[in-house]
């Protein structure tokens, strides 16, 4: 658990240096995490903190992730807004798991990419992972695509509002529909504006409550896919319990005033436990074994990100102005 805090300290304390607050702590841990491991080792007697990071503190923090939404922020987005979100959610989820069976990326491997395409970055791919039961090297190679293909989203979208005829309203929406993660949105949208900054960063928050249905889905088919026999295995996939705590926690969040102070002080907390997560995960991730996912992956999580900037887009220029 020391070497886990250690790492997340790093991870808190590099987002001071310049140019590098648009990363998340989450996507600096993992790197920490696996920089560590594949130079000095991860030590045997600190694999049982470190899976417990992965697996419980992980748990915890995407519950506490339930007290930064509220339901009142879908009424803010608007029935177009919410609608435009969860079409682009399923139809890049949708379009990147067939894209990976063309192009024979394992499927474990492509889920996770789906997931944190569509959703919410590195956040997306550890939840969607307690139910995939991916190995790590997956998950790590999936978030490294997902920040990839994320970062340069951030770079290249404040650069086209004025080409493609966006106003405020509708780059922020088109921003916080595609971009993957929380801090790229905000990065990528406050260039153009507080409107479009605080738009864009509703707009993505809307899009992480719909992780929750998401996970719980997964979770069923592979529930079903275990007691069908795939995979070898014939066990049920636990339910995944911890996200109707996320749900919970969202609602009594919409109907409970909590002091922006204490609101504040859960913000840190998840953000530390999340952070904890990764970095544990990058303890136990092979850059031998990355390597040896080749280069498919990486194909795949360009194609999905490409594909949910022009789908999302397509759909708010068809708003009426």
């Amino acid at each position: 658990m020391f070497l886990v805090g250690t790492i997340t300290g790093a991870s808190f304390a590099l987002r001071e240096i310049p140019g590098v607050k648009t990363f998340s702590p989450l996507i600096l841990a993992i790197v920490l995490g696996m920089a560590f491991h594949n130079l000095f080792g991860t030590p045997s007697r600190a694999r049982e903190g470190v899976l417990f990071s992965m697996r419980k503190l992980l748990r915890i923090g995407i519950v506490l992730l339930g007290l930064q939404l509220t339901v009142g922020q879908l009424a803010a987005v608007g029935g177009a807004g919410v609608a435009i979100i969860a079409a682009s959610l399923v139809a890049t989820f949708v379009f990147t798991k067939w894209l990976g069976r063309m192009l024979g990326v394992e499927r474990k491997l492509a889920e996770l990419i789906a997931a944190g395409t569509s959703i919410c970055g590195a956040s997306a791919v550890i939840a969607t992972n307690t139910v995939t039961n991916a190995h790590d090297e997956d998950v790590a190679y999936a978030v490294a695509c997902v920040t990839l293909f994320g970062s340069i989203a951030m770079f290249v979208y404040p650069m086209l509002p004025a080409m493609l005829g966006l106003g405020p309203q509708g780059y922020g929406l088109w921003a916080g529909a595609s971009i993957h993660e929380i801090a790229q949105v905000v990065a990528a949208t406050f260039q153009s504006g507080q409107q479009a900054g605080e738009y864009g960063t509703i707009a993505k928050l809307s899009r992480v409550m719909m992780l929750a249905p998401l996970v719980l889905t997964l979770g069923f088919i592979a529930s079903r896919r275990a007691s069908a026999g795939e995979d070898g295995a014939r066990a049920s996939v636990p339910m995944p319990w911890f996200v109707l705590g996320f749900v919970a926690l969202t609602l009594f969040n919409s109907v409970v005033d909590i002091p922006a102070e204490v609101r504040g002080g859960f913000a840190t907390l998840t953000m530390v436990l999340l952070t904890m997560a990764l970095g544990a995960m990058g303890l136990e991730t092979s850059f031998r074994k990355l390597a040896a996912k080749g280069l498919r992956p990486l194909a795949l999580a360009a194609c999905a990100s490409v594909f949910i900037a022009a789908f999302s887009l397509a759909l708010v220029l068809s708003l009426p102005a």
